[in-house]
Parts: structure tokens; C-alpha cells; sequence
């Protein structure tokens, strides 16, 4: 039996995240069905992040363990041959027994995308987040500032997260623009369920000046979500890579393909 790990982009519109579920179509599922076929046989994929319904990723990370004798080349092929066109294999990498795409990453990185504009892009529909009301930058960076580190997220995490424990080390988080663009950046050991999005939806309050640059810490250190405001829409978040250790030598982030 070998191990192998996998780089896995895909347009969430079409799923209800990655995790298989029973009534729903998820990627997990699709992505499987192809490596099965390569295989031909039963594969089960572990993933660095699970994301939500409508999330997107250019970085998603997996391992999958298979007896079938195939080429790192005929894995993608294959499996790309056998996917729908919003989901690729980017790359597969043989990898030793103890790899872990869930726990061995040091660390996940989330990019969440807003288009701010009057009017709504037609061609980044559903793959962005829309703000027809302009959105001060520096003010959502300062307040960004304050949630950097490591603390308790209770406030930003949903309600029916399953995690043991809601202290998380968020390494980075950036917000910066570029034209008509506003981009926040997140980097963190690990993130909670809706994390990222209730960050976003807070920091967008703020650059809205609907919220004093003052709220984040302050809804940081209230830990409690009721307070928290409302969780920015799952269309502007990509998940865009997991790091892991340079002995594995997994392929370095493939360009992003989004405008920024």
C-alpha cells in the first residue's frame, strides 16, 4: 500500500463543501469517485481543511492510500478525465507512510475576495463577494491587527462547530486593495467552522464605518457569537494552501489564477 498526497482546486458553487454527506453532492465524493476509477478500486481521501458549502479552493491538500501501481502523471490524468470540470487534481506526489494532510500541516491559509462596486460583476458571480458600498481599507486593516495572534475565537466561530477548542494561533491576517478589489488575507494553525467568513463579515462592518475600528477587539474578547454580527457570504472565500513539513517535497502554490 502507498500513500499519496494531492493538490485539489475546485469551484464551490456546485457542492455542499468538501465533507461526504448522504443527501447532499460534496467534493469528497466526486473527487474519490475519480481516484477510484484510476485505482480500480475503493479510495478514501483525508483533507488539510474541510470547507463549507459554496467554498472554493486553489490549495486543498489530501492524501489517499491505494495498492494500485500508477505513475504520479497517471493519477492526475486519470482522475481529471473522471472529474467535472469545477473540480482538478493539480498534482499527486508519492509521499512516506507518515504524511497526514490534516495533521501535518503547520499551518492553512484562507484568502477572502470582495469585489466593491455599484455594479455586480456578471463573470466572478458567485465566486466573489459583492459590496456596492465602499469599504475603508485602512480602517479594516487596523482592526484586523487586533485579532492577530493567539486567543480565544469563540466569537467568531459558529455555532454548531465541533472543535474541542476554540483557541487558534492566527499567524497573519492582512486586508488590503487593489482597485475595485478588497482582499483579506488569513494564515492560522488551524481555523474554526465559519472563522474566516465571520472575521470578514466583521471587518467589512467596520469598513463600511457602520462599527467603530474598536469592534473586533471588542467582539474578540466578548467571546460570545451573538455579538459578532453576521457571517460574510461563503462566495469570496478560497481556500489557498497548507504548509507542511520541506521533507515531504510537495509541489510549491500553483499561481492563484484570481486577479490579485
Amino acid at each position: 500500500m502507498t500513500r499519496y498526497a494531492a493538490g485539489v482546486e475546485y469551484d464551490g458553487r456546485s457542492y455542499h463543501g468538501w465533507q461526504k454527506q448522504r443527501h447532499a453532492l460534496a467534493v469528497q465524493e466526486v473527487v474519490e469517485r475519480a481516484l477510484s476509477i484510476v485505482a480500480n478500486d475503493k479510495i478514501s481521501s483525508v483533507c488539510a481543511g474541510r470547507t463549507d458549502s459554496g467554498v472554493h479552493a486553489l490549495g486543498q491538500v489530501i492524501h489517499f492510500d491505494s495498492a494500485a501501481q500508477r505513475s504520479e502523471r497517471s493519477w492526475v490524468l486519470g482522475a481529471n478525465s473522471n472529474l467535472p470540470t469545477d473540480v482538478g487534481i493539480r498534482w499527486v506526489r508519492e509521499v512516506s507512510a507518515d504524511f497526514h494532510a490534516r495533521f501535518g500541516a503547520l499551518n492553512r491559509r484562507y484568502r477572502y475576495l470582495i469585489h466593491v462596486s455599484h455594479a455586480r460583476s456578471a463573470l466572478w458571480a458567485g465566486r466573489v463577494t459583492e459590496s456596492m458600498r465602499p469599504l475603508d481599507v485602512a480602517r479594516m486593516a487596523a482592526a484586523a491587527a487586533d485579532l492577530q495572534g493567539r486567543h480565544d475565537f469563540s466569537a467568531f466561530r459558529a455555532t454548531a462547530c465541533q472543535a474541542h477548542s476554540p483557541v487558534r494561533d492566527l499567524q497573519s491576517l492582512r486586508v488590503s486593495g487593489h482597485g475595485p478589489w478588497v482582499v483579506i488575507d488569513a494564515q492560522a494553525n488551524a481555523f474554526l467552522h465559519h472563522m474566516v467568513r465571520n472575521i470578514a463579515g466583521v471587518l467589512m462592518s467596520i469598513g463600511r464605518g457602520d462599527a467603530p475600528v474598536t469592534w473586533a477587539r471588542e467582539v474578540l474578547q466578548g467571546r460570545s457569537r451573538e455579538q459578532g454580527g453576521i457571517t460574510a457570504p461563503a462566495s469570496g472565500l478560497y481556500f489557498m494552501r497548507a504548509e507542511y513539513e520541506p521533507v515531504f517535497n510537495l509541489p510549491p502554490p500553483a499561481d492563484s489564477g484570481l486577479p490579485l
